[in-house]
């Protein structure tokens, strides 16, 4: 079965997924993982699991893949996708954080190779290699200024609390 597709009811849904996009300088925190036998680049994102906030997702994400935790102050945009890797449509929320505090025994997600902080030159000279094109719009979004409340995907979780 299709993960997007709900067979019981017949309901198609996207792909939910959360990036951060972590700034430090003139340096943004990447993610090296092998995605289908080859090297890909991307930010520290994945998809949101059952029960949780958009919040919660981008700084877990993040963490598992590089170890940082940080600290959201922005949502940058929301974008919608065909993944050329697998056919689905993804719905991709990204984040702005700042870097609190990097914990290098962390282990990082399966797949993920290295975490590294590149320039947005070096992100651009990646071409091909971008797990998708919403890694380098996300930065130029960022660059350009965009920045919106995070209370704009506030959301109420099952306990009644918002996060």
């Amino acid at each position: 079965m299709n993960p997007s597709d709900d067979s019981s009811n017949g309901a198609w849904r996207p792909r939910v997924t959360v990036a951060c996009v972590v700034a430090e300088g003139d340096r943004y925190l990447m993610v090296e993982e092998e995605v289908n036998g080859r090297l890909a680049y991307n930010q520290p994102a994945g998809h949101l699991d059952d029960n949780e906030s958009l919040h919660h997702a981008a700084v877990r994400e993040t963490r598992e893949e590089t170890g940082w935790t940080v600290e959201l102050t922005h949502l940058i945009g929301v974008h919608q996708w065909r993944s050329s890797e697998h056919g689905e449509v993804i719905v991709r929320f990204t984040f702005a954080a700042r870097p609190l505090h990097h914990d290098p025994q962390q282990p990082l997600d399966t797949g993920v190779r290295r975490a590294l902080w590149l320039t947005h030159g070096e992100i651009a000279g990646l071409g091909e290699r971008l797990r998708s094109p919403m890694v380098l719009m996300s930065i130029e979004d960022w660059l350009a200024g965009q920045r919106l409340p995070l209370s704009i995907v506030g959301n109420l979780m099952p306990d009644g609390g918002l996060s």
